[in-house]
């Protein structure tokens, strides 16, 4: 019999009621015939009230509390939502039973609150469905570790355990359903226009997830184009007919690719120049280790022509990271005269996988800005992204004008 991942995010389950409603979106894929792995977060907002709870109990020993005993606590969220769904679809006369990370098992490396996921052996969850259960309830963000304790996979990890049983399990399609009813070309309260894509290919989103659009978590996204997992994002409040929602699929599953798929921008961004540092072999390295040492999430560099030895160094980073990388620059071993910081900019992006075939998207999206009057400070490029750095203030203005310039509202 095939098998079937339903995903539902924390607004989806956050009440009695909801669950219910999604119980019964379960039911329907049972009397459609196919067994079902459910994967459920957290009620919406637990995750956070246990998050506060474990650092009001660390305030004794500050901020290094036992990471151990941090996930134990902070994944026990999961593990309500998916007695409760499972509770509710026997209820409904549906053979369930809920499953924890450690009972499948799940087995993850030993990083715990960022752990990743190693193994889903399929044989528990296999026998159930063999002795007629029709639904395993797993608790997802979750599993164990080598040492037998109870890891988390990081925030929006839920998505990563969907793909991840998706494809162990060689489920026909994983579907997540959140409080939105599928990607749009961008954020329609900035976009009025903004238009619900029937379907995206894995390489857009993982672009759009990892430029701030926050449907889909980035793991997810990677997992799911490495093993060619079919998702479809769904909205949890609407009722779904079997082609709504919009499905992330490989390249080849689109007829023709648009030219522009989508614009994604990140607010919250700060642009750091390191001054006058010695430009001489392995400086980038210097810089750039150091960095990712400290966890900071670099994403534009742009290194300016040398003189006399000399070269400024350009990156982004998430504002609130900016504190970090001074730190770990200032302990750095380079010489440089100053960090100059912009922490009032904007990164805005057009994804396409149409880009690889035709030119002129980057004028485009110049002129465009251009137009507004919108300055743009740094710019990287890939093979399907063109990203710039601008004023913050100008963010809103510049993703409405890249819409209406790339004519995203119209269906391609």
């Amino acid at each position: 019999m095939s098998i079937l991942v339903m995903k539902f995010g924390g607004t989806s389950v956050a009440t009695l009621d909801r669950i219910r409603r999604a119980a019964k979106r379960v039911g329907r894929e049972v009397a459609n015939g196919h067994d079902v792995i459910v994967i459920v977060s957290a009620m919406a907002g637990e995750t956070n009230r246990l998050v506060d709870l474990v650092g009001e109990a660390g305030q004794g020993s500050g901020p290094l509390y036992d990471a151990r005993e941090h996930d134990a606590v902070v994944s026990s969220g999961e593990n309500v939502t998916a007695g409760l769904m499972a509770l509710t679809l026997q209820e409904m006369d549906v053979p369930a039973r809920s499953w924890q990370g450690w009972q499948v098992p799940l087995r993850t490396d030993g990083a715990h609150g960022s752990a990743r996921i190693l193994e889903i052996p399929r044989e528990a969850i296999d026998r159930k469905f063999a002795e007629g259960f029709r639904v395993a309830v797993v608790a997802g963000f979750q599993g164990v570790s080598p040492e037998g304790r109870t890891t988390t996979l990081g925030r929006g990890g839920s998505d990563t355990t969907a793909v991840a049983f998706a494809a162990a399990f060689d489920a026909v399609r994983c579907d997540i359903y959140t409080d939105v009813d599928g990607v749009y070309t961008t954020d329609p309260r900035i976009a009025q226009k903004a238009r619900k894509l029937d379907r995206i290919a894995f390489e857009e989103m993982l672009e759009l997830a990892s430029l701030g659009a926050k449907v889909l978590q980035t793991r997810s996204v990677e997992l799911a184009m490495r093993y060619g997992v079919t998702l479809r994002v769904l909205s949890s409040f609407e009722d779904n007919g079997g082609e709504a929602g919009t499905l992330v699929c490989a390249e080849e599953d689109i007829v023709e690719s648009a030219l522009v798929s989508g614009i994604a921008y990140s607010r919250d961004e700060a642009k750091v120049t390191l001054l006058d540092v010695e430009d001489r072999p392995g400086i980038a390295a210097a810089i750039f280790g150091p960095l990712a040492g400290a966890g900071v999430n670099v994403d534009m560099i742009v290194q300016n022509i040398s003189e006399e030895g000399r070269t400024d160094m350009t990156f982004s980073c998430p504002e609130g990271q900016v504190a970090r990388a001074r730190k770990a620059m200032e302990e750095a071993e380079i010489e440089f005269r100053a960090i100059d910081v912009e922490d009032s900019v904007a990164k805005v992006s057009v994804v396409g996988i149409g880009m690889r075939s035709h030119a002129g998207v980057a004028s485009q999206m110049f002129d465009a800005l251009a137009r507004e009057g919108v300055n743009i400070r740094v710019i990287t490029t890939s093979e399907i992204k063109i990203s710039v750095l601008i004023d913050r203030k100008y963010m809103e203005l510049a993703v409405q004008a890249l819409h209406d310039a790339f004519e995203l509202e119209r269906a391609s």
